[in-house]
């Protein structure tokens, strides 16, 4: 099984962390580089150290040395050197003309042949470091010059061709490391504690115009336009903050500007509206008279066509303003509401009736038990018109009408077995006036049947929506509050 290691996410918990990672880091950097200074520092202390110390033993033992020197005087000379070295326990050799060094001491390390090397190139002292038997130990060669005796020649202290070398361990120089390697992690663990505080502080001061500025971002969301937020300070949070309040202001004038439009749109529509129902009551009088006539034969048959397309357009321009005087109810709020306890299989069969689909195979109604309701039996009976009409329209039959019970909601359904909507519709086939068309200039209808299915779904306090079914076309579902007594079915 995989183990997601948990990944903080607030805020205040990554600034803290990044904070410490950074004093961590910081702290890792600056004890890394004190350390090498340090571990250098000893190293090279030891290394000078060592050097004048062989170098004030070779300055007394030297100049007792026969030249050339023999096996035996190098060995003698190394012996002298060991026995000298105190508490360094160097081990010695020498060499002379840049032969094998010679040692008196059988457990003595070999001398590297880059350290011979370099010391007979440069004619000057040099060291090496070593490990022997996983212990650093530093070699150190040096050369020797003809020494101020009497007897001996070239007293100008020119090279004298002899060579000596010591190897000694770095033990104490290892402790000291260590000593100081422990009391670096020691010092890093407090240092770690100490920069919380300071973390905490700064995630604070971060975190604080951070807040402020979701508060107030949750407050516009919440519709409180006029929200402003206090700018303090001259950084990058202070800019966002004067740029939410620009925001936040431009919004305000969008607002109410878009309120201002909106309202003078909708009184012009229902003053329109209001405008035309007298003279539709009277263009409908004459047209049902003139409807009358051409029924009867009176008028001649071109005469006939055109009354009767006359009077068709009249009683869609009729129920179009009807439509539009229902949409300003809605609007300001003043669509009354009869609601009643009553059967939901009542309203579905008149509805079915009133309209010529009781008998029609296209559509077919599943009402298995009685589903009681509270609502307005007109305002219902208008969603599910338009539903039914809708589904007949723009899909295929058979339309499957079904209620029923669930929960604390009854459910109507109404489904059709066309292509569905598409999915770019699907999201607006509520809204007013909305076509999927754009080249459709003009329908039958209103554009406004399924907005005021909607709108009245939602005065029941219900909701209305749409949705494909896979292999069944477009659904519509209406939900509408159970009567709080069941009611027999009538």
């Amino acid at each position: 099984m995989n183990i997601v290691p948990s990944v903080p996410r607030g805020l205040r918990v990554r600034l803290v962390v990044a904070f410490l990672l950074a004093a961590a880091f910081g702290a890792l950097v600056t004890a890394g580089l004190t350390f090498h200074q340090a571990r250098s520092s000893i190293l090279e202390r030891s290394q000078n150290t060592a050097v004048a110390d062989l170098r004030f033993q070779v300055g007394s033992l030297a100049p007792g040395l026969n030249f050339p020197p023999r096996a035996d005087d190098l060995r003698g000379l190394a012996l002298q050197l060991d026995r000298a070295g105190g508490s360094r326990a160097w081990r010695s050799s020498a060499s002379y003309q840049g032969g094998t060094p010679v040692s008196a001491s059988s457990d003595a390390p070999p001398v590297p042949k880059a350290l011979r090397e370099t010391v007979q190139e440069t004619g000057q002292a040099a060291y090496q470091h070593v490990e022997r038997d996983g212990n650093p130990w530093l070699t150190v060669g040096m050369p020797v010059a003809y020494a101020d005796a009497p007897g001996r020649p070239n007293r100008d202290g020119r090279p004298s061709g002899l060579t000596v070398y010591a190897s000694f361990p770095l033990d104490d120089d290892r402790t000291d490391i260590a000593a100081l390697l422990t009391a670096a992690e020691a010092g890093a663990i407090p240092a770690l504690a100490l920069a919380v505080v300071p973390a905490l502080f700064a995630a604070r001061s971060v975190l604080r115009p951070v807040r402020r500025l979701r508060s107030g971002a949750e407050r516009i969301a919440a519709g409180e336009l006029g929200t402003r937020l206090e700018v303090a300070g001259h950084d990058e949070l202070a800019a966002l903050t004067r740029s939410f309040n620009t925001m936040a202001e431009t919004l305000e004038k969008n607002d109410t500007e878009l309120r201002r439009m909106e309202a003078g749109a909708r009184r012009f529509a229902a003053d329109v509206a209001h405008e035309l129902r007298t003279p539709l009551a009277a263009m409908t009088a004459v047209t049902e008279v003139l409807d009358q006539d051409a029924a009867s034969g009176v008028l001649p048959a071109d005469t006939t066509d055109a009354v009767q397309l006359i009077c068709a357009e009249t009683h869609n321009l009729a129920r179009m303003v009807e439509d539009l005087m229902e949409v300003a109810r809605f609007d300001a709020k003043a669509a009354p509401l009869h609601a009643e306890e009553l059967e939901l299989r009542t309203i579905v069969t008149k509805t079915l009736h009133l309209r010529g689909w009781t008998d029609d195979a296209r559509v077919t109604a599943d009402l298995p038990a009685p589903v009681p309701v509270r609502a307005d039996p007109r305002r219902v009976d208008v969603i599910l018109a338009n539903l039914i009409g809708n589904a007949l329209h723009h899909g295929l039959p058979p339309v499957a009408v079904s209620a029923r019970a669930e929960n604390d909601r009854a459910i109507v359904t109404v489904t059709d077995h066309g292509p569905g909507i598409p999915d770019e519709v699907l999201p607006h086939v509520f809204e007013r006036f909305y076509k999927a068309d754009t080249a459709r200039t003009r329908s039958e209808g209103s554009g406004l049947g399924l907005a005021i299915a909607y709108e009245n779904a939602l005065l029941h306090g219900g909701t209305l929506t749409a949705a494909n079914t896979p292999g069944s076309g477009a659904t519509f579902t209406l939900t509408l509050p159970l009567a709080t007594a069941p009611q027999e079915p009538q």
